[in-house]
């Protein structure tokens, strides 16, 4: 295939369908675009990047490269690193310097390689790959604990790993001088240099941004491009440089508290799955299929030393003295899966190595991808069965949040609780809360939307949001912040009125979806609770007709949700009703007094 635009447009399609495949089927992402860039490279010639692209593939692997980095730099916040457990702040401290050096080892010891191009591969096999392990921890639904370590050392250890990989690197170069005296001080003025541009720019960038001098419409923009201009100037200094200064950009603008950082990242995270997805569709259709059959038993050898000699020596001394039990550390010794970003850094540095010299480096990017096709596969497979076997499997189904400790909120709680839903209460008054502690729920007192609740609250585990305050407004807000983590079809709100047309008084983006198809408020649903209306739970009568056993219930009997096998789906018009389900009906008491039709009106929100 000759023409640009349609190598860059099965590039996307091959790379983003590949991601929404591995959403539909629940499966990591890298396994199917491995084989979409393999099918459409070696496998059929649809895609040669190489010769392609000439010249500009390196500059456009470098500059992806340097996106992701920037984008795993901002997620590493040092207040979070502070407030995380203990394991957590182990694994990711001198955890993470006890993986770069059993890494290197088993590289230079195992694999063959020089000792330089296995400690710059070392330092890139810290990271477990993000993007890899959250899908594997839903499907497996491992304890909270455990699974809130193994989700934080992938995200911290994002940009941990390719800082590592990137001093290794810049001191290769350094050595690879004829003059190391003169190209240490290079090295360093750049490393200085490469860290202060990184620091000036992010403290100036979030400077602007708070000071309102970057209309809103413009931040990501601006942002994107001063990544770019920070990576290609230091670059001019010191020869990769340009990949720490991002790093460290990343970082400040990180731990800057900017009130519009939430946004920004999920721009980045929304780039970032692009350039993953493109970047590892390239890499995968410039594999060679001769540099894969040139790796002999070693490569053997050192996936299995990588899994079962370097992770469990850099996780169990790291983890002495914390309060995880020994089947917890066992697992967390044995999940390590490698992604994307690790296949993607390991081919760029690859590249340069052999630049400099160190023809080994052209087994980086081969190594990477038969490490990560392994790990993927293997963990991917093993992970929730050894987790059942310690005893580390979380048997709930996923839960519900329920913002607003209220009557109705209560009785609703109530309800799904009796139906074997898992269910967190959660207001920012301590008293409101009162009722939930007296019946033992799970429950958090503060801001939903604070840091501290991030912590406290493992949002894989409660997948859906049910909005209750007395504040609309707040309601939505919770809603629209909080859509795009859950799911927009996973948040719900009370008080989001809809005409019989189906227009809500909000813009679609706005808020969560309509928690009762009537669309009634926190007042008048109240006001129904006081005269005996209340939730109640029961399997579905008459076959699967839902109109036949709400009519069999009450007439005025309205659906709220359906329960299925312990999950909770709040769409009950979008939902077809199965034998067994349970029906959570909103209805009143066969003696309540039913309110005037004043008051049946909606109350304005």
């Amino acid at each position: 295939m000759d023409d640009l635009t349609l190598i860059f447009a099965l590039i996307g399609v091959l790379g983003v369908g590949s991601q929404w495949l591995a959403v539909q089927l629940r499966l990591p992402a890298i396994v199917f675009m491995l084989l979409a860039g393999v099918m459409a490279g070696p496998v059929l010639g649809l895609i040669d990047p190489r010769a392609a692209f000439g010249d500009m593939f390196g500059p456009i692997i470098a500059i992806a490269v340097a996106v992701i980095l920037f984008e795993g730099g901002i997620t590493l916040n040092f207040h979070e690193l502070r407030d995380a457990a203990l394991p957590v702040r182990r694994l990711c401290t001198w955890g993470a310097v006890l993986g770069w050096v059993a890494n290197t080892a088993a590289g230079h010891l195992v694999a063959g390689l020089d000792l330089v191009t296995a400690a710059i591969f070392g330092g890139i096999l810290v990271v477990t790959g993000p993007t890899v392990i959250m899908p594997l921890l839903r499907q497996a639904r491992l304890t909270p604990r455990v699974s809130s370590t193994l989700r934080w050392e992938a995200i911290i250890n994002d940009p941990v790993g390719a800082l590592f990989a990137v001093l290794t690197f810049e001191l290769a170069v350094a050595l690879q001088a004829d003059h190391l005296v003169e190209a240490v001080g290079h090295l360093s003025i750049g490393i200085v240099t490469a860290t202060l541009v990184g620091f000036a720019a992010g403290r100036g960038v979030g400077l602007a941004f708070r000071r309102g001098l970057v209309p809103e419409y413009m931040k990501a923009p601006v942002l994107f491009v001063s990544v770019l201009a920070v990576y290609a100037s230091t670059d001019w200094v010191l020869h990769e440089s340009g990949l720490l200064a991002v790093t460290v950009m990343g970082v400040v603008i990180a731990n800057m508290r900017l009130p519009s950082l939430g946004e920004l990242k999920r721009f980045k995270e929304q780039v970032t799955v692009l350039l993953v997805s493109g970047v590892f569709v390239l890499l995968a259709a410039s594999l060679d299929f001769a540099s894969l059959a040139a790796l002999d038993w070693r490569a053997g050898l050192f996936v299995a030393a990588v899994m079962l000699i370097a992770r469990p020596m850099a996780v169990l001394p790291a983890l002495i003295g914390t309060k995880l039990e020994t089947n917890e550390r066992l697992l967390v010794a044995w999940v390590a899966p490698r992604g994307v970003v690790a296949v993607a850094i390991s081919g760029f540095f690859g590249e340069r190595l052999v630049e400099l010299g160190f023809a080994d480096g052209a087994m980086l990017g081969p190594l990477a991808f038969v490490l990560v096709a392994v790990t993927v596969v293997v963990h991917g497979f093993s992970l929730a069965p050894l987790a059942r076997q310690l005893g580390l499997t979380s048997t709930e189904p996923p839960g519900v949040i329920v913002l607003g400790a209220n009557p109705v909120s209560i009785a609703l709680t109530k309800a799904l609780r009796d139906g074997g839903v898992p269910i967190v209460m959660v207001d920012r008054n301590w008293r409101h809360l009162g009722p939930a502690r007296a019946e033992g729920w799970p429950s958090f007192n503060g801001e939903l939307l604070s840091e501290a609740a991030e912590h406290a609250i493992d949002l894989a585990r409660y997948g859906t949001l049910v909005a209750m305050t007395e504040n609309d407004d707040y309601n939505a807000l919770v809603c629209t912040d909080l859509g795009p983590e859950l799911g927009r079809e996973q948040v719900f709100q009370v008080g989001r009125h809809e005409s019989s047309e189906g227009e809500a008084d909000l813009p679609v983006t706005i808020g969560g979806r309509t928690l009762l198809g009537s669309g009634r408020d926190l007042d008048l649903l109240g006001l129904r609770i006081k005269r005996g209306w209340h939730f109640a739970v029961a399997e579905l009568a008459g076959g699967t007709d839902l109109a036949a056993h709400l009519a069999s219930r009450h007439g005025k009997a309205e659906a709220a949700a359906i329960i299925r096998r312990g999950e909770v789906l709040f769409d009950v018009k979008g939902t077809k009703p199965r034998a067994g389900d349970l029906i959570v009906s909103f209805e009143p008491a066969p003696v309540a007094e039913e309110p005037a039709p004043a008051e049946e009106a909606p109350q304005p929100g």
